[in-house]
């Protein structure tokens, strides 16, 4: 199983703290926020992650180089030459998401952090036979 992580913000609510590195690299409970959601991914049997990535490629790739081969997870990028929203990524990365089994993949924001119930959404996915599954989630301000 496959997933896409965008991570192609620039991170600007987070400068100066983002001038140097990308979001998803900002530590989170001591550690960086994507590792948080490869691991979360790689726990439910996703196999190859790509990174729909914009903002400082060379250091995002670089960092989770590492991390792949300790994972045991396949790391790849597609990369945008301009910003594309949201959409706009997925579309560019079909190619490495897309293959002959059509299973099914997921598709995550880097700047996200919570308990994925991603085994659950999965199971409800297949049951369901949609197109796609969105997981939503209420948010209260206080």
């Amino acid at each position: 199983m496959k997933a896409l992580i965008l991570v192609g913000g620039f991170g600007t609510r987070l400068r100066p703290l983002t001038l140097s590195f990308p979001k998803p690299l900002v530590d989170f409970a001591n550690k960086p926020m994507i590792l948080h959601q490869i691991e979360a991914l790689k726990d439910i049997g996703v196999t190859e992650v790509v990174l729909a990535i914009n903002y400082q490629p060379e250091v995002m790739l670089n960092f989770l180089k590492d991390f792949e081969s300790k994972l045991g997870i396949k790391i790849t990028c597609s990369q945008e030459t301009e910003p594309l929203g949201t959409a706009g990524p997925l579309a560019l990365a079909r190619d490495k998401l897309a293959d002959e089994s059509g299973e099914p993949f997921f598709v995550l924001n880097s700047d996200v952090i919570s308990e994925y119930p991603l085994k659950e959404m999965i199971a409800f996915h297949k049951s369901h036979g949609g197109e796609a599954s969105l997981m939503v989630t209420k948010v209260i301000f206080t």
